[in-house]
């Protein structure tokens, strides 16, 4: 395809020259920016029934019903509906048998005079795929990046042609769809957190693997998936709760995550910051962790997912491999306090000095993104072998400069109060140790910690029925009744 044919006002020509294609826009909040793409590209006669803003509340109350939010999913689809059904009752008879009729919506939340507020919004589209067929929607929420307002607005007008474009041109390239939402604006304006395909055009379609592509893509760094499974809006969950999360593989969830996230819970909620507070438990996996052989595997991760969902925990994906970077994702919807369970392997790495090459100040400027707003790590002890053998203990923890970091045996425990980095980063460890920024999970199970996910894994695609003892007994059960993980049928 020529490469002319993307910009934002070859697009709008497109569909304003195929007269097929009819339809409304219904915006509010952010200006007609939508409808101006399509006026601004000429012939948009052929192509646009109605366009409206229904800016005052009582005006919009009156047309699309009153919701709980403006700025809402609920409200979205509210503004479909109505639009779309008023559509096909004027039209239907004089143009349904040779129109493929569309409704575009919007609610948005863009900056305003005083400054303030999340600049957020959600973006629809009702369409058919033939003459007289039956709808299909797609619903996606952005958060708009730009300082200014008149930049939000133009961000959105771009976005919103592009999702109209998608939903004719490239439906049956989804992927495709999704990496065409930040055409001509880029990923530094516009970010795309959710995406729905809803309805017959889209039958095949997982929505939990498309809201993935927005993390692989970069639309986002992180998507959110509540305890059902479903998709929604990190801001919906975290806002203005207490944080307690807990990163990992997850193949599988084990008896060990679950004690970890339990111990980390206990303490969380005695802390002075916590107390009295909304705590919100979950459960987080990076790209990094999902990739195998260079990408994704979508059964392993919709194990991954469902298993967590089966245990009534949200689960966040996300492209921060640096804590610091998860810290800040969240810090972007809660002010209240931010707790990180991990293993002491996970410590270790945190001071690898490596993953900070890209910052001007190193690890010391990791550490004051990572610390600084209320954030504490909780820290579950291992066995110095088992260190030894997952964390590449020798490597990491600088055998070069301390040729005995530990005066530990084999079966001994290594803690956040006996473990030895860096000769030249011990101060800093002991600050940030000392000043209770690392802080060590007590009451632990002793006969968990030698389980690790690798090991079950193993066990379970080997046959050997052991593997059940290591994970909750509703994670075992649902293994077994959807055979995930490569379970098969007398394998266990």
């Amino acid at each position: 395809m020529d490469k002319q044919l993307l910009t934002t006002n070859r697009k709008a020509l497109t569909i304003n020259i195929d007269n097929v294609k009819y339809g409304t826009i219904a915006e509010i909040g952010a200006g007609q920016e939508t409808a101006r793409c399509f006026f601004q590209a000429g012939g948009s006669a052929g192509t646009i029934a109605k366009s409206i803003s229904a800016y005052d509340m009582k005006f919009s109350d009156e047309i699309y019903g009153k919701s709980g939010r403006y700025v809402s999913e609920e409200r979205v689809l509210r503004m479909l509906d109505y639009e779309y059904n008023l559509l096909i009752e004027r039209l239907a008879e004089s143009r349904g048998p040779q129109s493929t009729f569309f409704s575009f919506a919007n609610t948005v939340a863009a900056k305003s005079y005083r400054g303030t507020g999340d600049c957020h919004g959600w973006i629809g589209i009702r369409f058919q795929t033939e003459p007289g067929g039956p709808p299909s929607d797609i619903i996606i929420h952005v958060r708009m990046l730009d300082k200014e307002n008149v930049q939000q607005q133009q961000a959105l007008g771009v976005v919103g042609v592009n999702l109209v474009y998608g939903a004719f041109y490239l439906r049956e390239q989804p992927s495709a769809l999704i990496r065409s939402l930040v055409d001509n604006t880029g990923r530094d304006r516009i970010e795309v957190d959710l995406i729905r395909f809803l309805g017959p055009a889209f039958d095949n379609l997982d929505n939990r693997l498309m809201n993935l592509e927005l993390v692989q893509h970069e639309l986002t760094g992180a998507v959110l998936f509540s305890s059902g499974g479903e998709v929604i809006p990190p801001g919906e969950l975290l806002y203005k709760k207490a944080v307690l999360v807990e990163r990992g593989s997850f193949r599988p969830v084990t008896r060990v995550n679950m004690d970890m996230l339990a111990c980390g819970q206990s303490q969380f909620a005695s802390e002075p910051e916590v107390r009295g507070e909304t705590i919100l438990v979950l459960m987080e996996i990076t790209m990094n962790n999902l990739l195998t052989g260079g990408g994704v595997d979508s059964a392993d991760f919709l194990a991954r997912v469902d298993t967590i969902s089966r245990l009534g925990l949200p689960v966040l994906i996300s492209n921060y491999p640096e804590y610091y970077r998860l810290a800040s994702h969240i810090r972007r919807y809660t002010r209240e306090m931010i707790g990180i369970v991990m293993g002491v392997n996970n410590l270790v790495e945190i001071f690898n000095e490596k993953y900070y090459e890209n910052l001007d100040g190193g690890i010391l400027e990791s550490f004051g993104r990572l610390f600084r707003n209320t954030v504490k790590l909780y820290v579950y002890p291992m066995r110095r072998d088992s260190l030894e053998q997952y964390a590449g203990l020798p490597e990491a923890m600088g055998e070069k400069h301390n040729p005995a970091p530990f005066d530990l045996e084999p079966h001994e425990l290594v803690t956040s109060e006996n473990l030895q980095v860096f000769p030249h980063l011990r101060h800093l460890y002991f600050h940030l140790r000392d000043n209770q920024f690392i802080t060590q999970l007590t009451d632990y199970n002793p006969d968990l910690l030698n389980t690790y996910s690798r090991g079950i894994l193993q066990l379970i695609q080997s046959g050997d029925p052991s593997w059940e003892n290591a994970v909750p007994p509703e994670v075992a059960a649902l293994i077994k009744e959807r055979r995930l993980f490569g379970w098969q049928e007398g394998a266990g």
